[in-house]
């Protein structure tokens, strides 16, 4: 398994717990909880981008181990004190620009998009990841490869995001003279909104005070409620389609262009350039949202208790997963990713209400059956169990496909 993977399985007892203290804070200040089905599609981001990690086995880090190898210009003792101060600094700074970078480029925004799809603000967003942007991303950080020891730069850029975790929430309003030096959910608070004033502001890790040395920061105004979710925000459960869609604007962009020199603009510039106007896009052509009603599709309590239950499932699939895939085989890995993934998908349709879901669903349940029996897994008590919940989903959504049951809803 590799450092980071490790780093994140052992780390998701945390994530739950703070979950759990970030919802009896919002419970006893009278705040709305954590939206059922926006948590899980973000909790479903993250798994998207664990499963990327099991595929690529850490493979982007392979440039930056190589520079170190053979271009490094000093060596610097692994034990010493300043070594490690050095490497915090340095990953913060290059996190700084490598964060602006997706906001401020394109092609990178289609990636980096994902993060801020959620139209709510708490902890469940800061494992709402993009699985493309550590390929897009890696490059920031080589130029620490000619001082920075690899041990060191993997693990304080572990550090550094999982910081970042618990600075998603409303719970926590301001941490005083902190708020000077570090980053802050006050200040991401900032970062998420798509107000106007919020845009391209506040791109801090651990620290702030990049953004204030670089221009990029922005205070929060307490009496403006902050609007999240993107700007021209795009409705949707589905992990899937949610780490996709935006690839197809910048290519629509692409093709509206007349010359190729504003083609190339449209993918290297700002999400809002148009021709003829500064590189980010003018403020006066920027939408400045002060309010919007949010997606939601309220299903049956039963629904959702079976949707919880398939996510749970899946969760545990998954760590299954990460804990052997060293010892399978690339191709039997690329199959349970496969699983893992359209199953998240698919409970994302069902939470979409989308009318394909329950076919999807059906097939879903139909491959884990049979699976379980051609290879002959049902010995084991556990697995049994699994197969025979599996089997009476699948007569479910057999029913409910040829309409002899039906889901009642509530769209608003």
């Amino acid at each position: 398994m590799t450092g980071k993977s490790w780093v994140r399985i052992q780390a998701w007892p945390y994530f739950l717990a703070f979950l759990i203290v970030e919802n009896v804070l919002l419970w006893l200040e009278e705040k709305p909880l954590i939206r059922f089905n926006d948590g899980i599609t973000s909790l479903s981001h993250g798994l998207f981008q664990e499963c990327g990690r099991l595929v690529f086995r850490g493979a982007e880090n392979v440039a930056y181990i190589f520079i170190y190898e053979n271009f490094r210009l000093v060596e610097l003792p692994w034990d010493s004190a300043w070594t490690w101060y050095l490497a915090v600094l340095g990953v913060d700074f290059c996190y700084y620009w490598l964060h602006r970078a997706c906001h401020e480029v394109h092609i990178l925004w289609a990636q980096h998009q994902v993060h801020h799809s959620s139209e709510e603000f708490n902890l469940t967003v800061g494992l709402r990841q993009s699985v493309l942007q550590g390929w897009c991303g890696f490059l920031f950080y080589l130029p620490l490869a000619v001082i920075i020891p690899p041990a060191h730069f993997l693990t304080h850029q572990q550090f550094n995001l999982l910081f970042q975790f618990w600075i998603h929430t409303k719970s926590v309003h301001t941490l005083g003279p902190l708020e000077w030096v570090f980053n802050t959910p006050r200040h991401h608070r900032v970062h998420h909104g798509c107000n106007l004033y919020c845009l391209d502001k506040n791109y801090g890790g651990l620290l702030i005070i990049w953004d204030r040395l670089f221009g990029t920061f922005a205070e929060e105004r307490p009496k403006e409620e902050i609007i999240y979710g993107l700007v021209y925000n795009q409705p949707s459960f589905n992990p899937f389609f949610l780490q996709i869609f935006y690839n197809m604007n910048v290519i629509n962009k692409w093709k509206s262009m007349p010359n190729w020199q504003d083609k190339l603009a449209a993918v290297w510039k700002g999400p809002s350039w148009i021709p003829g106007k500064p590189r980010l896009g003018a403020d006066e052509d920027k939408l400045d949202i002060k309010s919007r009603e949010k997606y939601n599709v309220q299903l049956p309590l039963w629904c959702n208790l079976y949707l919880l239950l398939h996510f749970v499932v899946v969760v545990i699939g998954f760590q299954e997963l990460a804990l052997r895939y060293m010892g399978m085989s690339p191709l039997a890995v690329l199959g349970f990713v496969a699983y893992i993934l359209t199953s998240l998908t698919t409970i994302g349709m069902l939470f979409d209400n989308h009318p394909y879901a329950c076919l999807f669903e059906l097939v879903r349940c139909l491959a884990f059956v049979w699976y379980v029996h051609v290879f002959g897994l049902n010995n084991d008590p556990a697995i049994s169990i699994l197969q025979s919940v599996f089997l009476l989903s699948t007569f479910f959504w057999l029913l409910k496909t040829c309409h002899i049951l039906q889901i009642k809803v509530k769209t608003k």
